[in-house]
């Protein structure tokens, strides 16, 4: 018998596998990271990134609900119409003012602070000046109706309607007697919106400008329309705020202060000072 040759090439070694391309080490860890929220128990583990809260909103502008006074006046349910003179726009009573039901059209009026949109929101603004002017004794008893309306047009958040409803409560406060006082029991639902934005001045107004624009901030305050302007339309929402905060003060009676003061803490009594 012929014995086998032996084979003397060397074993077949197993075909190498493609090397992976790896990853930078700092990306491979970045890769592995779990966002999650804070205080909890997948919070304190590694490669976890803790969420920051989410936004407050507290200066953020509510969308408006149609309105009461809208409809009424859509129905033509109001005695008022448009009339022009060299002064502008004012509304023509077709009845006496004082004639009025104020228990029925008064928190109507009020209802439409809510309103942006011409001419809804000048009847409603300028009607209610007209009716404080003119109710004398009939504005007390109807304060109760009125707190409503004038909560949700501060709960839109609009920096233009709060600045109009501002301005009618310094003149509701002094349209007849006893109406500040008759305001302190509900403080509670007017107040919060005050304490939100009594800090809040035309500076922020004048710095989104420049960033928005381009131009430095001394630039846009000195604009030609700038501070003057502002001022002058009485548009500062701080300064509108202090002055009818003061108001509610020296009209409130004994308690107006400390009622403030439990729901605006920052304020300062104009007054004991």
């Amino acid at each position: 018998m012929v014995a086998e040759k032996e084979d003397s090439s060397p074993p077949k070694l197993p075909a190498e596998r493609p090397q992976q391309q790896q990853q930078p080490l700092g990306q491979a860890r970045r890769a592995k990271q779990q966002v999650t929220d804070g205080f909890t128990v997948k919070a304190m583990m590694k490669n976890t990134v803790v969420r920051g809260p989410p936004v407050a909103g507290a200066f953020k502008e509510r969308p408006t609900k149609p309105t009461a006074f809208r409809k009424f006046y859509e129905r033509g349910d109001f005695p008022i119409a448009l009339e022009h003179d060299t002064r502008g726009n004012k509304i023509g009573w077709k009845v006496e003012i004082e004639k009025l039901d104020y228990h029925h059209y008064l928190p109507l009026f009020f209802d439409g602070l809510c309103e942006m949109t011409f001419p809804y929101e000048f009847f409603a603004r300028q009607g209610i000046h007209d009716m404080l002017e003119h109710g004398g004794n009939k504005i007390l008893p109807v304060i109760p109706q009125l707190i409503i309306p004038i909560k949700n047009a501060l709960n839109l958040r609009n920096r233009q309607v709060i600045c109009i409803t501002l301005k009618v409560l310094q003149h509701l406060v002094v349209s007849a007697d006893m109406v500040g006082e008759a305001l302190v029991p509900y403080y509670r639902q007017i107040l919060p919106i005050l304490n939100i934005f009594k800090n809040v001045n035309a500076l922020d107004d004048w710095m989104s400008q420049a960033c928005t624009h381009k131009h430095s901030l001394w630039d846009s305050v000195n604009s030609g329309d700038g501070i003057d302007y502002s001022q002058q339309k009485r548009e500062n929402i701080g300064d509108l705020i202090q002055e009818t905060l003061e108001a509610f003060e020296r009209y409130g009676g004994e308690d107006a202060y400390i009622n403030i003061k439990y729901m605006v803490p920052t304020y300062q009594s104009c007054l004991l000072n």
